[in-house]
């Protein structure tokens, strides 16, 4: 079995293959009386899927989402949300030459040692595709948490070697690489289309931000909220590291600079990134993941076959030169999940 599920009060389960009948997800213990239509969901979908620019793969899905299931006269029941993205978009010829293969930087070595099937279907269940039942469930969560007053936006903050350095919150929406720097985007986008061209691939780190948060979210010890916001996080596909307010700076700082001092008006800094022993301090959260080069490029590497034979192989298909861009939306999508189900451990179940 693959654990498909996530959270212990909000809990979503996501299903489907990139290349099977479609994708989505079932969202357990949703609040009641919320209001839902499809177009809520349909505005994030939007925000992630593919073909929308030069800088993301030009594999074409509407990615319409149907509610199958808790939704009644607009308003949720309380019972189980499913939610399903139909595939309409599948290439599954552009794999048939490497069915055999594992693709460097993919799962296909992992899934087929651990299960003994191999689904070479542009990944089958380890591929991206899967985050859209993510991106759906956290366009409900984001519904709650406006409720609440919590506010989570996400960021491209580097490309590469390309680093921002201004940030203005309206420009994200406006640019395809999802930068709030007006003068890092154009070098961020160059800096894709290079790696585009030479059928090449690049990095790039994402920081999110959540605002109002209340103090007190987070649970001691081992579900600390950081760690459950780093957990699902993590699981995202091609994130590789993540850090916290100051990150791995604090490694070269003193306590007398790293300490976030305290006065009656609030804190006079944020070098914890908006918690303290694991519970919210009601500082804003920010924290900076990683994203790798995507992993299919078409530039020859060495491999081995299910035989466990030398072979060469190219990546044909449809990939993001950077996945960045999107992930932008994944990660606010698994941020909201992981709040609105910490909030509900924290006050109960029904938290609106």
């Amino acid at each position: 079995m693959i654990s498909n599920s996530y959270g212990e009060f909000f809990r979503i389960t996501t299903f489907g293959e990139s290349h099977g009948e479609g994708v989505g997800v079932v969202i357990d213990n949703c609040v009641a009386g919320l209001e839902l239509s499809v177009d809520d969901i349909q505005y994030e979908l939007n925000r992630r899927k593919p073909g929308q620019s030069k800088v993301s793969t030009m594999r074409q899905e509407d990615d319409k989402a149907e509610i199958l299931s808790g939704v009644f006269e607009g308003k949720t029941t309380g019972t189980p949300i499913a939610i399903l993205v139909r595939n309409n978009n599948q290439r599954s010829k552009d794999y048939d030459d490497i069915k055999d293969l594992f693709r460097p930087g993919h799962a296909d070595f992992t899934y087929f040692k651990k299960y003994g099937i191999r689904d070479y279907r542009g990944g089958g269940r380890s591929s991206a595709r899967e985050t859209i039942g993510r991106v759906a469930s956290g366009a409900v969560a984001k519904k709650i948490l406006k409720k609440l007053g919590i506010d989570i936006f996400a960021y491209t903050i580097q490309i590469g070697n390309v680093r921002a350095e201004n940030f203005n919150r309206d420009f994200i929406e406006e640019n395809p690489v999802r930068t709030a720097d007006e003068k890092a985007y154009p070098l961020m986008e160059q800096a894709i289309m290079e790696a585009k061209m030479a059928q090449d691939s690049i990095g790039g780190i994402i920081e999110v931000c959540i605002k109002n948060m209340p103090v007190g979210i987070g649970e001691p010890i081992f579900d600390r909220l950081n760690a459950r916001l780093a957990y699902g996080i993590l699981s995202i596909p091609a994130v590789k590291g993540i850090e916290f307010g100051a990150g791995f700076k604090v490694a070269e700082m003193k306590g007398s600079e790293n300490n976030d001092e305290i006065t009656p008006d609030g804190f006079l800094s944020n070098n914890a990134g908006g918690t303290l022993g694991g519970i919210s301090s009601g500082q804003d959260i920010v924290f900076r993941f990683a994203v790798k080069p995507t992993s299919s490029i078409t530039i020859p590497k060495n491999t081995v076959d299910i035989y466990n034979k030398p072979q060469q192989i190219i990546t044909k298909g449809r990939h993001d030169p950077c996945v960045a861009p999107r992930a932008v939306v994944i990660a606010e999508a698994m941020a909201a999940i992981t709040l609105v189900d910490m909030i509900m451990i924290h006050h109960g179940r029904q938290i609106i």
